[in-house]
C-alpha cells in the first residue's frame, strides 16, 4: 500500500523553552483563586497576573525584561476582591480591563514604561458595574474599538462600549455557569459554552441566540476558539469517560460535527489557542506541560497532527502573545508565556530555516493591532474584517483592508 508524507512549510515547527533561569521572570506569590480563565493574559508590552492579597491585586510585567520578580514593585490593586480575569485591548498594548469577584470590571491605562507607583480604585479609567455577581471571563472585540464581551457568575453575558461605560447589550439565556466566550473573526457574532453542555452562538449586537448545540457529553469544561476566517468553531471538551477531545464544527449548521479528534485520557482542562496566519491549533492542557499543535485545513480532514512540546513542568496557565511580539529573524511563528506555579517561562514556537533572512512564506500580512471600526459604526451595523499589515522589518506597515470610517477620539480610552 502507497504512503505518502503530507507537505507542509510548518511540519518541523518546535517549542524552544528558555535556556536558563535568567531568561524567565520568577518569584511571583500567585492568588489562588481558580475559574475558567487562563490565569495571565498579554500584549505587545506586557503582561499581567493576579498575585495573593486582600483586593484583588495584580502584577503587570514588561514583557521583554525578564528576571526576578521584586515583591515590592508598583501593582494595581483596585478592586475590593479577587480578580478572576484580564484582557488587554488588541488595539492598544497599555489598556487592560480586569475581572473581579466583586462583580466589577475596571479599566486601566498602563504607561509605556510600565506601573511606577501602585495604581488604586481612584486611577481606573472606567468602571463597569451592571453584573449582579462575579465577572469570570473578558474578551475585546476583534476589529471594533472599545468594544468589549464579559461573562459573569449571574448566567449572563454583556457587551460593553467601554468608552462610554455602557452596556450594548445582554445575553440571558444560559442555564448554568459560563466555561468560555469567544468572538468569531468579524466580531459579528460571539460563542459561549456553558455548564448545561450547549454551545450557544450569540449575536453580539442583539443578544439574539442564532445557533444553539450539544458539542461535548462529558461534564468538565469545554473551550473555544474561531479558525479565524474559515468560519469553523473549534470546541476542547471531554467525552462521557472523560478522555479529552475537540471538534470542529461549521457555525451555519450545528446538526453534527465536520471532524472529532479524540486526544488522551487526563482531567486537566485544555486551553485552545489559534494563529490564523499559520493555520496552526495549539492546545496546552492546564497541570500537564504538555502542548500539541495541529494544522487545520479548509478541506477534510480539517486538521493534521504536527507535533507535541512534552515538559515536566506543568502550566497553571498560558497565554498567546499578539503576532507583532514574535521575532521573524528568528523564524518564531508564535511565542507563548506559560505560568507556573511561581514563574512564567516564555516558550517560542520556531520553523527551521537555514538562511538568516526574512521568510516572506511563513509570515502573510498579520494583524495589525489597529481597529476597523469605532464602537459607534459597530453598533449600527457595521461589520469588517481585521485591518492587516505586513511583518516584514523596515518595511512600512500598509494595512491592506484600510477603513474609511474610523476617526480616533482622542480620550482615556486611547492612550
Amino acid at each position: 500500500m502507497s504512503s505518502f508524507v503530507r507537505q507542509s512549510k510548518f511540519r518541523h515547527v518546535y517549542c524552544e523553552p528558555p535556556k536558563n533561569a535568567e531568561d524567565e521572570w520568577q518569584g511571583f506569590r500567585l492568588a489562588t483563586a481558580t475559574g475558567e480563565q487562563t490565569y495571565i493574559k498579554g500584549s505587545t508590552k506586557f503582561f499581567a497576573l493576579a498575585l495573593s492579597g486582600g483586593g484583588g491585586p495584580f502584577a503587570v510585567c514588561d514583557v521583554n525584561s525578564t528576571g526576578r520578580y521584586d515583591p515590592d514593585a508598583p501593582i494595581i490593586s483596585g478592586h475590593r476582591s479577587a480578580v478572576l480575569d484580564f484582557e488587554f485591548s488588541p488595539f492598544n498594548p497599555n489598556l487592560l480591563a480586569s475581572a473581579s469577584d466583586d462583580s466589577t470590571i475596571k479599566l486601566w491605562g498602563i504607561p509605556d514604561e510600565g506601573l511606577s507607583q501602585t495604581l488604586t480604585s481612584d486611577d481606573a479609567l472606567a468602571d463597569l458595574t451592571a453584573h449582579g455577581r462575579k465577572v469570570t471571563l473578558l474578551r475585546f472585540h476583534p476589529t471594533a474599538n472599545n468594544v468589549l464581551a464579559s461573562a459573569s457568575a449571574d448566567f449572563t453575558t454583556k457587551v460593553w462600549d467601554v468608552e462610554h461605560s455602557s452596556e450594548i447589550s445582554t445575553f440571558a439565556e444560559c442555564q448554568a455557569l459560563i466555561q468560555d466566550i469567544v468572538w468569531d473573526y468579524m466580531g459579528s457574532n460571539y460563542a459561549v459554552s456553558c455548564k448545561d453542555k450547549l454551545i450557544r452562538i450569540v449575536d453580539g449586537r442583539t443578544a439574539e441566540c442564532t445557533a444553539s448545540f450539544q458539542a461535548h457529553e462529558g461534564a468538565k469544561s469545554c473551550k473555544l476558539t474561531y479558525l479565524g476566517q474559515k468560519d469553523k468553531l473549534v470546541t476542547v471538551g471531554f467525552t462521557r469517560q472523560s478522555q479529552r477531545q475537540f471538534k470542529i464544527w461549521d457555525p451555519r449548521n450545528t446538526s453534527e460535527a465536520l471532524k472529532r479528534v479524540d486526544i488522551d485520557q487526563s482531567a486537566g482542562v485544555i486551553m485552545p489557542f489559534y494563529d490564523p496566519d499559520t493555520c496552526l491549533l495549539y492546545l496546552a492542557g492546564k497541570g500537564d506541560g504538555n502542548i500539541r499543535y495541529y494544522e487545520m485545513s479548509d478541506e477534510n480532514p480539517f486538521s493534521y497532527s504536527i507535533s507535541e512540546y512534552r515538559s515536566t513542568q506543568s502550566q497553571k496557565g498560558m497565554c498567546m502573545l499578539p503576532k507583532r511580539a514574535c521575532d521573524v529573524m528568528r523564524c518564531e511563528t508564535a511565542r507563548f508565556l506559560k505560568l507556573t506555579s511561581n514563574s512564567v517561562m516564555p516558550l517560542s514556537f520556531i520553523v527551521p530555516r537555514k538562511s538568516d533572512a526574512f521568510q516572506e512564506d511563513l509570515y502573510p500580512d498579520s494583524f495589525a493591532g489597529v481597529p476597523s471600526h469605532a464602537a459607534a459604526d459597530w453598533i449600527e451595523g457595521s461589520d469588517k474584517v481585521p485591518i492587516m499589515a505586513t511583518m516584514k522589518p523596515g518595511a512600512t506597515p500598509s494595512a491592506s483592508n484600510k477603513t474609511e470610517t474610523f476617526v480616533p477620539k482622542k480620550n482615556a480610552m486611547q492612550l
